[in-house]
């Protein structure tokens, strides 16, 4: 078998970047429902700071705040010490119900692996997979990812849209 390299590397490249994108998923749910994001959007803190906030362990929190940095979920300020979201990572991650909202995604992600069993039953048998079947995460991730979206255009947009 002749193997291009370079295709190799590019391939590989896609799969470093891939697994990244998984494992910090994972991440994004736990700040969600840990209120990291909400308590890091009102104020820089170091770590020690955003566990006594949130009444969490300030070495799970120095991890999580490190990888949320190195990801650009959040920024670091060495001079202080601190961590922060800009006014966009907040917007994103802090403020449920914004048009940018994007942890229930996340929680999305979680439930499609969650239904990673079922699903191979079903490849071998054919059978489906009903919607109330899945993980309560894709549930009430879908509600959270879309909600905003249906509140900020549906009255003022879709609906006038229709004809007839």
């Amino acid at each position: 078998m002749a193997i291009n390299e370079e295709r190799l590397n590019e391939f590989m490249g896609n799969f470093v970047r891939d697994m990244g994108a998984v494992a910090h998923a994972a991440t994004v749910v736990i700040g969600d429902q840990l209120g990291l994001y909400k308590a890091l959007a009102e104020k820089p803190m170091t770590a020690a700071q955003l566990a006594q906030a949130t009444h969490t362990d300030a070495r799970y929190v120095q991890e999580w705040l490190s990888a949320q940095a190195a990801a650009g979920y959040a920024n670091y300020d060495p001079a202080t010490q601190t961590f922060n979201l800009g006014e966009e990572q907040a917007l994103a991650l802090a403020v449920e119900g914004s048009p940018a909202f994007v942890p229930g995604a996340f929680q999305v992600a979680i439930a499609m692996f969650a239904a990673v069993p079922k699903l191979v039953d079903a490849f071998r048998s054919g059978a489906g997979l009903g919607w109330h079947e899945h993980h309560a995460a894709l549930f009430a991730g879908t509600e959270r990812f879309f909600r905003p979206g249906y509140v900020a255009n549906l009255v003022s947009q879709w609906l006038p849209a229709l004809e007839g």
